[in-house]
């Protein structure tokens, strides 16, 4: 593994969560990155944040290496859709490719070499949408590769080029029209998965969806037909599970991988086949974990009906 400062830009988006935020900043500044951007969402209404949105800030901006740093600090609360979407498209109108981290994303440090290097190999091949450090059905896989293509990859750390996010489709635009022509059939041989995203796809496309933006990114690379590339092993560790995360407040143990380190020099699949028996794995965790999640959501409501 390299270990010279990180040519590739980092952005990094934050909130109001210190102790999870310190931990993610401690590993970028270990691999030093020449360009560093940094993406905050401001407190919400009528909530206590402004305090921890604070510490937060001045967490991230002790740079204490050669860098040009680009801070991007909202006053007001975005929300989690807005904030993603308008920083990367602040971060795409500067650089033309960035690795991407939240601020409970913790990765191995080969993670951001590993992004490097084949960020670099696949610059302008438009099969390769993105570039993933997540790998949750690692203990399922056999094969001799450093990575494997995905249609549905994973974004707790990841990586892309300004080219990939200029297609994102955030409204789902042409949904109607492909969902009327059996796109995910023609994707999925399961229908379950296909009636998962049916539902999905619907909802972000009428805006009744969650708040988020990696379904509309999933969307725009399904529907390109664009790959996503995925370590062989798990290199991005998601530590904000609990009841302060946005979206992760029920705690699910098969989500909860440590991080690995991948092996340097990288051995290179040599075709661009997606490994579709292991996106079925990753769509069934996906399929319990929003099950999961509902009970969870369905738990903290009842409770509050029991104590009024």
């Amino acid at each position: 593994m390299q270990t010279d400062a990180l040519r590739t830009p980092v952005a990094f988006f934050v909130f109001k969560r210190p102790d999870t935020t310190r931990r993610v900043f401690d590993s970028i500044s270990k691999v030093r990155p020449t360009k560093l951007f940094l993406i905050a969402d401001g407190p919400r209404d009528g909530a206590d944040e402004i305090e921890a949105c604070r510490q937060v800030r001045e967490i991230v901006t002790r740079v204490n290496w050669p860098c040009e740093v680009f801070t991007d600090f909202a006053e007001s609360n975005f929300g989690c859709q807005e904030r993603i979407i308008s920083g990367l498209n602040w971060v795409f109108s500067l650089v033309e490719e960035a690795i991407i981290l939240e601020d409970d994303c913790l990765p191995d440090l080969s993670f951001y070499y590993f992004c490097q290097e084949l960020l670099e190999r696949f610059r302008g091949d438009s099969r390769v949408a993105s570039i993933s450090g997540t790998n949750l059905v690692s203990k399922y896989l056999n094969v001799e590769d450093s990575y494997f293509f995905s249609q549905v990859g994973g974004n707790w750390g990841w990586a892309t080029w300004r080219s990939e996010w200029q297609r994102f489709d955030r409204h789902l635009e042409d949904w109607p029209k492909l969902k009327a022509e059996k796109m995910l059939s023609e994707i999925f041989d399961q229908r379950k998965t296909i009636a998962y995203w049916t539902e999905i796809f619907d909802a972000m496309h009428e805006n009744r969806g969650p708040n988020t933006w990696d379904y509309q990114w999933l969307y725009t690379n399904l529907k390109n037909h664009s790959l996503t590339i995925v370590p062989g092993v798990n290199l991005v560790a998601n530590i904000g599970f609990g009841q302060d995360a946005t979206h992760t407040a029920a705690q699910d143990d098969r989500l909860m991988l440590p991080a690995s380190s991948v092996v340097f020099p990288l051995r290179h699949p040599f075709n661009f086949i997606p490994l579709r028996r292991m996106d079925r794995l990753v769509q069934d965790l996906r399929t319990v974990s929003i099950f999961r999640r509902i009970a969870a959501r369905i738990r903290r409501i009842s409770k509050r009906i029991y104590r009024s």
